[in-house]
Order: structure tokens, then sequence, then C-alpha cells
């Protein structure tokens, strides 16, 4: 096994959405580096482009062979076992089936007017209370929410307990382990019952085809549909409800190109897919991947047995893969980017996801003429402690 001392990881604290300095850096030099996280053993770090997809699409390297290993990891707690993203094929091929005709992209722009609907609904509540207006309260949040509810089958009458609970899932250091103990089991026993009330009276719903799946077809066990459906609801929501303020957030800072899109709303979708490329969701790297045998990689041999940490944020800004990456630029022909995943893991809900952020920022740009910072960055509280960065308030007005 490598014995070199593994550099600390993540390698600072950084503001806002700001990138990480290091990284173009050991792209150059050390593509490969070895990191030490604050829990779990020592594992690579890829930062390259084409290193990082291979590490998410190569079979050599497993998802699940993490549950048989100490996780690299920035928390205590390590990944639950029967979720899909602690899966490898054929078994996640499996899981990954019964869910995936829910958000095919035919199947999701048939969804398009209704999250339309939702989102202009949202906006006539801000523009009725006159700004300003807490994005994330008023449009980030519910948005993507009642989306997530109206398909999966969850009353949103309760999104204030499985926001909660959503939050405690995916802290870093916001929650002890024991509220996040405390969380999952609440919100496990919540599915729990509803998958009880599935059973016994049926819905056109994505969950009572889960439970259909499991009782008629014995396609996934019991812990699986749980499971699965925890993944759905807090994945669901949680990303697009970050990524729309953050997308906000970002424009305002790039005001030509703010410009450029707000005279041309047809660029929309292309923005998005710039702004999924240019944004650093995550505060760390993706999820560990185990090399199965030994691999050449980034310059160096890893080992069967050692971990590899895929640096999204960082692939995304590479210089042999993109042009000026540092630049945004919503113009940009190549957006190849891998902010959604790649390879068997690469994220089932992008179509949704894609369609839904293509809606809210379309919206917001359309209805809210001159929209800006109500307060600067003192109307901007950011994320602490959680996997994902962003606002979780940003104070926004515009012209009346």
């Amino acid at each position: 096994m490598t014995t070199a001392e593994p550099r600390s990881y993540p390698f600072g604290e950084l503001e806002r959405l700001d990138m990480e300095p290091l990284f173009a850096e050991l792209r150059a030099n050390q593509p490969l580096v070895r990191v030490r996280l604050p829990y779990g053993e020592p594992g690579w770090l890829a930062t390259r482009y084409e290193d990082v997809k291979v590490v998410l699409g190569d079979p050599r390297f497993s998802r699940a062979a993490s549950l048989e290993h100490d996780e690299p990891r920035l928390r205590p707690q390590r990944s639950l076992p029967g979720g899909i993203l602690s899966t490898d094929p054929p078994d996640h091929s499996r899981l990954r089936r019964l869910v995936m005709k829910a958000f095919t992209v035919r199947r999701v722009e048939q969804l398009r007017p209704r999250v339309q609907e939702i989102a202009d609904g949202f906006v006539d509540e801000m523009v009725a209370a006159g700004p300003p207006a807490d994005l994330v309260e008023s449009f980030a949040l519910p948005v993507p929410v009642t989306v997530i509810c109206e398909l999966l089958g969850v009353p949103y009458a309760d999104r204030g307990d499985f926001r909660y609970w959503s939050d405690a899932f995916l802290a870093t250091t916001k929650y002890s382990p024991e509220e996040v103990q405390e969380c999952t089991g609440r919100m496990r026993a919540y599915l729990e019952d509803l998958i009880a009330q599935r059973r016994a009276q049926p819905r056109d719903d994505l969950l009572t085809g889960l439970v259909a799946a499991r009782d008629d077809e014995d396609r996934l066990s019991e812990e699986e549909l749980v499971m699965l459906a925890m993944g759905l609801l807090v994945a669901g929501h949680e990303t697009t409800a970050s990524q729309i303020p953050n997308f906000v957030y970002t424009l305002l800072g790039h005001p030509e190109q703010l410009a450029v899109l707000r005279a041309d709303l047809s660029l929309v979708p292309q923005a998005v897919e710039e702004l999924m490329r240019f944004v650093p969701l995550g505060v760390g790297a993706g999820f560990a991947r185990y090399a199965l045998e030994d691999v050449e990689l980034g310059g160096v041999t890893v080992r069967a047995g050692e971990a590899v940490l895929p640096a999204l944020a960082s692939a995304n800004r590479d210089e042999n893969a993109f042009p000026d990456p540092d630049r945004l630029d919503l113009r940009r022909r190549d957006t190849s980017h891998i902010g959604f995943g790649h390879g068997v893991h690469h994220c089932l809900g992008a179509p949704l996801a894609r369609m839904e952020l293509q809606v809210a920022l379309g919206t917001l740009l359309r209805r809210l003429p001159g929209l800006r910072f109500a307060e600067g960055e003192a109307g901007i509280a950011w994320k602490e402690g959680m996997f994902t960065r962003g606002p979780e308030r940003m104070l926004l007005t515009w012209d009346q």
C-alpha cells in the first residue's frame, strides 16, 4: 500500500462559491494526490477531468467496496448500506431501472408545464408581497420540494419535517452524530408509514410504483425500498434548491453574462449547463471509489483496495477539457461537464433537475425585471456544516 504522508483535505476554508486555488496547481503538477479527510482512511484525490471520468465510469473502481472499508469522509457516520449510491452493477442497475422511467427526458418534458405553473405560483406570491424577498424560502426551496412531493407522492404539508431531516442527512458538522441518527430514524419511520399507506391505498405516484415492484414483482427488498425512497426524497429537492440561488448569485456577480442572458432567454438551457460546470456545489470531493485491481491513473499506480475521491469541481475547471475554464461563458459550446456525475452513478434525476433549473432561471428573469441583491452580501447567509454549498438566505429586490 502507498505510504506517502497524505495532505489534509479539504485544503482550507472557502468562502461563498470560491474555487479551491490549489486545484489548478495539482492538475498541473500532481493530478493524483494522497489526502486524508476528517474521518476514515487516506485516499487518492483525482483532480483532472479525464482521470475523474475514469474513476466514475471504469468498472475497475467500485462504490460498493466502500462498505467493506473505513471510507474517507467528511463526517463520523458511514454510508448506509442498501442505498443506491453504495451499490455496483448488477444491483445498481436493477434499482436504477425501477425509477428511471420517471426521469426520462420524455417524461420530464411532460412535467414541464406543471413545473412552470408551480414556479409562476411562487413568483406570484413574491410579487404580491413585494420586495425584498428571500429567494431561498420564497422560491428556491418550495419549487423543487413541490415537484418531488407530487412525483414521489409525499404530502407537501410535511415539508417542514423532511426538510429538517434532509438537512441532517446531508450535514457534515451542522448536526451532531446523535442528531443525524435521530433524524435518519425519523425520516425512515415516516417513509415506512407512507409505504404502508400505499400498500393499503395505491395511488398514481412513484412511491406506489416502487411498492408494487417490491410486493408484486419482488424486484427489490424492503430495505432497498425504504432507502430508495429516502434517497429520492432528499436528492430530489436538495441539490436543485441549492443551485437555484447559486446560479442567481453567480449571474449577479457576472453582470455582462447576465445581460447576455436577459437579452436572449433562449440561451437559458445552455446557461444552465455552463453554470453547472462553473459553480462548485460540493464542499469536498465525491464519494470514494475503491480500486478492484491495480490501475494506472494520473501518472501513479493506484493499488487494489485503495480509495480514490473524484474532485468534480476541479474536473469541471480543467484547462485540458475547457478553454479558459475559470471564465463564465454562457455561449460556451462545449458544456460536457460532470456536474451530474458520470458513469453508472450519473444522477438519474439529471433530466428533472435540468428542467427545473431552466424553468426557475427563466421564470425569475422574465417575471422579475431588474432582479438584484437587496442588501449586497449583507443580505446573504451561507450554509455551514453541509455537504452542499449555497445560500440559506438571499434577499433580492426587483423593479416593480
